[in-house]
């Protein structure tokens, strides 16, 4: 079985919204600083106020690994995957991790990773509630 994401108070509104397609980010409603992971208090101007900005889904490899032998026994059989760090376009100090994958769906180990490249712009793309990515 794949692990599937723990959500608590702050970060149950970006799965609600990954669930629908989108690709959100916790903004400040007074700075309008984003931020991520999602936090109750903004960290640049100490505001309670928060909104869920739409992301183009555009970003970069920020960074990335090949897991070899997988980490967990329930990844053997896609391995060898890649986890990426990817940096947002519209907010380059937001990086979230993920997938990189042929397509929406495609298993763990769809994507050669020969592939992979620092700086490779790919976009977000959603299967069953999770974010993945592709190349562009």
């Amino acid at each position: 079985m794949m692990l599937k994401p723990v959500t608590d108070a702050d970060g149950a509104p970006f799965w609600e919204y990954a669930a629908r397609g989108e690709l959100r980010v916790q903004t400040c409603g007074e700075c309008g600083e984003p931020r991520f992971p999602p936090r109750p208090c903004c960290p640049h101007c100490r505001s309670f106020a928060s909104e869920w900005r739409l992301m183009s889904g555009r970003g970069r490899v920020w960074s990335y690994v090949v897991p070899h032998p997988p980490l967990l026994p329930a990844y053997a059989e896609q391995a060898p995957y890649n986890v990426v760090v990817v940096e947002l376009a519209e907010a380059p100090r937001i990086r979230l991790v993920g997938n990189l994958v042929t397509g929406a769906g495609a298993p763990l180990g769809s994507l050669d990773p020969g592939r992979i490249r620092i700086g490779a712009r790919v976009r977000a793309v959603f299967h069953e509630g999770l974010p993945q990515w592709v190349l562009v």
